[in-house]
């Protein structure tokens, strides 16, 4: 889905959104705001590449990332839930991952894991891109991002 399409189906269920984004250091809320009108269905983003601002801004606890890592469905879940309480977001989509160059054999270059929060609770996935290059991994996570919130929003019942 575009992001002009995902623009138009949230405002027609009245849904608020939001991001947490760490490997793609804004892609996901550029896209959606480069959308005239954007402001109806966007309520901001959080770009938290740094450890100290996932714990700063959105809550990640500091011993999740040292159990974890940055780069885990846990911290995923955190930022989400993070950049939901501290939005007025219906929706929030995170977005942390390895997009190279580098990576280890245990979180290789192209890993990128995605959380969702909403009313529904909070759902995690991820992704191995491969080792596509630095810009393709990104980008690859922006589209996945607004892929995931138009999933999310086909069964997002309308806002009254």
């Amino acid at each position: 889905m575009t992001a002009a399409a995902l623009l138009a189906v949230a405002r027609a269920k009245g849904v608020m959104l939001a991001t947490a984004e760490s490997c793609t250091g804004g892609l996901l809320s550029a896209a959606i705001t480069d959308i005239p009108g954007s402001s109806a269905i966007f309520d901001r983003g959080f770009v938290t590449y740094t450890n100290a601002a996932k714990v700063e801004m959105l809550g990640v606890r500091p011993a999740a990332l040292t159990a974890h890592g940055a780069v885990s469905e846990e911290i995923a879940r955190e930022m989400a839930e993070g950049a939901l309480r501290r939005s007025h977001a219906d929706l929030a989509v995170a977005i942390t991952g390895i997009a190279g160059p580098g990576g280890s054999e245990h979180k290789p270059e192209g890993r990128v894991c995605f959380g969702l929060a909403g009313p529904a609770g909070t759902t995690t996935l991820t992704v191995e891109f491969g080792a596509l290059g630095r810009d393709q991994v990104r980008r690859a996570a922006r589209d996945r991002g607004l892929a995931i919130l138009a999933d999310a929003l086909d069964s997002f019942a309308r806002k009254s």
